[in-house]
């Protein structure tokens, strides 16, 4: 049957009401996306507009639309239209669940399917005791209902849902329009969601220029790009506080630097830190290095009376966080941190925000850090030139140097006082010469100091002492303080001093007087203020050797004025004899005023002699280039250790190496002195074959140690001499190096008793040494040994 038959069977009066409804509905459909394209921002007139027209098209008394996904808790009542308010309540107290068993729409969310009954009195649901569908069938008297999905990608999102208090069934016709106006609610949503992530889009991209701009124009303090961020993550994230907190140098607490948004009541910028091993997020999430985002903040921690936890919930009103840290180099430095004063939950694009924005703090902080450190490094620059224009300027006074070195130390360790105290020729007495930022009673006593070097319990003085660094955090802990120490109670009493530095003036390996700096607040100096110090120390020194060598050339030009000629002579003498003997040999000569010790003599030695293993086998293959580049390398590295250890001869010939230890220069424990020489030139060899190894090279190395007298003396021509030894304990000490394996350390048997104290030795049995008669017990030095 055609169109044209099948409606000439139709009544005209039905054909008319057909056609009215039809044009109803279009004039529905196009009022609703007339609607939708004027609301970008808001779905709610959408909403209505469509809860409007489906009542009255679907002949619903009234109707509603829900969303939720099937992930969500409870459903949210987004709009409606004649609903009881008993439904209402229970929809704005969260107690309308996603649960699909309980309720209708949430089955035809959950599903994604449309759910409806000519009569609810006889669904599943009511015969199953459902509170939310019994109250609705004989609370509300409702019967015949329709849910009809929200459905994104296939997925419910929400359900248009119409009721009828009569039992009369919703026709195709009505589904399909309830369908219809889902889909057009979706769009809306979507149409919504898609402007929101645009306009967050451009805030953060907005938020992120104005941060970049800070940074540029911010290249000596941090403050400003943190405010910056700070305000813009309460702007874009809608939270009740933003907050900021580095960690400390010492890298022990965090610090609370600066907030936004809520101000803390009992917790402020600058005056809160946390240790960083504390169970507090703000804590963990730098020592594990990840995000931690906390939806209730009253956690265990909280029952644990931890007291920052407490005051953040019980005095700020906090009750969720989200806690990012600030990676610099695979480092947490600090962490930024968001606060709610509601229970919430933070998004991934939240947390990728933040992340970002902890990414930006990072680069200020170090472009800050870079900045103050250049500028440090010329302020430091200058100082020192200063410094050395004094020292040439001033070759008869030291004081104008120790007026100006304690003026550039106070400034640029920020210790508003600072001394300079130095002994007397004879290294008896301590005096103070120079001094900074005292009161005038104080000054007036300090240009009376006088302390006795070897008796004296001040701090300054066992400094020069002992040729230590001595740093005291807080004097007024300190026991000297509480022992009622004058000088100690007046530079705290009356001068207000707590933190105190003091750096000796080294002159070789004596300390010749100290520089001492003290703050008025409990601030310890850092390395890089203590590096600082050592750097004026030493140009001080410089400046009193420069007077001392001044005055003693003036009176030696005075007084001595044949006995120079003569020493210029003995200087001249000396000269040569370092041209062609070891340095210790002629320093030692040199220091004994005569060459008889040059003499042959005998002598109880501490010998070590070491080689290269597989040295010859790898000259053979390998370019001379090559060849040259190992041993420039491997004697550089062993003779840095041989002095280091105070050696008084070292001879070398290829690869091989002697070494004296108690001659010329004598020492207390020869064999020991050996010993732990072996054993760092092991160490160092150990890494110095990995490197080899990596080029192509196999190379290993061996020590044999002895300990016996033999004769030492000159042996040579004039103009070619050594400073040598011979005899059976440098046999010995050769033939061990000789036997010994890669990685070895032989000992003689005098030289294992020698050291047994300090160093674990195994037999290696006894052996017949070439050149040796007796055979001779070898012991191995044990491996775990290290410098």
């Amino acid at each position: 049957m055609d169109t044209r038959s099948s409606q000439e069977g139709l009544d005209p009066e039905t054909l008319l009401d057909d056609l009215a409804r039809g044009q109803q509905r279009e004039a529905a459909t196009r009022s609703i996306l007339e609607v939708i394209s004027q609301s970008r921002e808001d779905e709610k007139p959408v909403f209505d507009a469509i809860l409007d027209h489906a009542c009255k098209l679907c002949n619903a008394p009234f109707a509603g639309l829900v969303l939720g996904t099937a992930n969500d808790n409870a459903q949210t009542l987004a709009a409606h239209n004649g609903m009881f308010q008993a439904a209402v309540d229970l929809f704005e107290s969260g107690q309308m669940r996603m649960d699909r068993d309980l309720s209708y729409a949430a089955r035809s969310i959950i599903d994604g399917r449309l759910v409806a009954f000519d009569d609810m009195g006889k669904s599943e649901l009511y015969k199953n005791g459902s509170p939310i569908v019994r109250s609705m069938v004989d609370t509300s008297n409702i019967r015949s209902v329709l849910f009809a999905p929200l459905l994104k990608d296939g997925v419910g999102i929400g359900s248009l849902t119409l009721f009828r208090r009569e039992i009369s069934p919703f026709d195709p016709s009505e589904v399909s329009l309830a369908q219809t106006f889902a889909e057009q609610a979706v769009i809306a949503i979507e149409n919504v969601r898609q402007f929101h992530e645009i306009q967050t889009r451009l805030e953060r991209e907005s938020a992120t220029r104005e941060v970049l701009e800070v940074i540029s124009r911010s290249r000596d303090d941090e403050k400003p790009v943190f405010d910056t961020i700070l305000n813009s993550v309460l702007r874009l994230c809608d939270v009740d506080m933003s907050a900021l907190a580095m960690l400390n140098k010492e890298g022990t607490h965090l610090e609370l630097i600066a907030n936004a948004g809520a101000r803390f009541l009992k917790l402020k910028p600058g005056e809160e830190k946390w240790p960083i091993d504390s169970d507090l997020t703000v804590s963990r999430a730098v020592r594990e290095r990840r995000n931690i985002v906390t939806e209730d903040l009253r956690d265990d921690v909280y029952h644990r009376g931890e007291p920052t936890r407490v005051a953040l919930v019980e005095k700020e009103g906090m009750r969720s966080q989200l806690v990012i840290p600030l990676m610099a180099d695979q480092r947490a430095i600090g962490s930024f941190v968001l606060q709610q004063r509601t229970k919430r939950s933070f998004s991934q694009d939240e947390i990728s925000q933040l992340q970002s924005f902890a990414a930006q703090a990072v680069i200020a902080i170090e472009n800050v850090r870079q900045f103050r450190e250049v500028q440090e490094r010329l302020a430091h620059s200058k100082a020192s030139a200063e410094v050395l224009d004094i020292i040439s300027r001033s070759r008869a006074d030291e004081q104008p140097v120790f007026e100006v070195i304690l003026e550039s130390v106070s400034q640029l360790c920020h210790a508003p006082l600072a001394l300079l105290h130095i002994t007397d020729n004879r290294r008896k007495r301590v005096r103070c010469p120079a001094y900074r930022g005292t009161g005038d009673e104080f000054a007036s006593r300090l240009s009376e100091f006088d302390e006795d070097l070897d008796n004296s319990k001040l701090v300054v003085v066992e400094a020069i002492r002992s040729g230590k660094i001595i740093q005291v955090n807080d004097l007024v802990d300190d026991a000297l303080y509480h022992a009622g120490n004058e000088w100690r109670r007046r530079i705290v009493d009356e001068e207000g001093a707590r933190s105190f530095l003091s750096v000796p003036l080294l002159s070789g390996a004596q300390a010749v007087g100290t520089l001492t700096l003290y703050r008025r607040e409990v601030l310890p100096f850092t390395e890089d203020d203590i590096s600082l110090v050592k750097g004026f120390a030493a140009q001080a020194v410089i400046a009193i050797e420069n007077v001392r060598q001044f005055k003693e050339l003036q009176a030696l030009n005075a007084e001595l004025g044949e006995r120079v000629d003569a020493q210029v002579g003995e200087i001249e003498r000396m000269g040569k004899l370092k041209r062609f003997l070891p340095a210790a040999v002629a320093d030692t000569v040199i220091s004994s005023g005569s060459d008889k010790m040059l003499s042959s003599h005998r002598a109880l030695l501490g010998v070590l002699f070491c080689d290269i293993r597989g040295f010859t086998a790898f000259c053979e293959t390998a370019e001379p280039e090559e060849t040259i580049e190992v041993l420039q390398t491997y004697h550089q590295e062993m003779g840095k250790l041989i002095n280091a250890h105070g050696a008084g001869v070292d001879h070398r010939m290829g690869d091989g190496i002697m070494v004296l230890f108690n001659d010329p220069i004598p020492c207390d424990d020869p064999a020991g002195n050996a010993v732990r020489l072996a054993v760092a030139m092991r160490s160092r060899m150990t890494e110095l074959s990995q490197e080899w190894k990596r080029m192509g090279f196999r190379l290993g190395f061996g020590v044999g140690v002895s300990l016996g007298y033999a004769t030492v003396g000159m042996v040579g021509y004039e103009g070619r001499s050594d400073y040598t030894a011979s005899g059976t304990a440098i046999n010995v000490a050769s033939r061990l190096c000789e036997m010994a394996e890669d990685g070895e350390i032989l000992l003689s048997t005098r030289a294992s008793i020698a050291v047994e104290d300090d160093f674990s030795s195994v037999s290696a049995g006894d052996f017949v040494l070439k050149g040796i008669r007796e055979p001779v017990e070898v012991f191995k030095l044990a491996a775990d040994f290290e410098a």
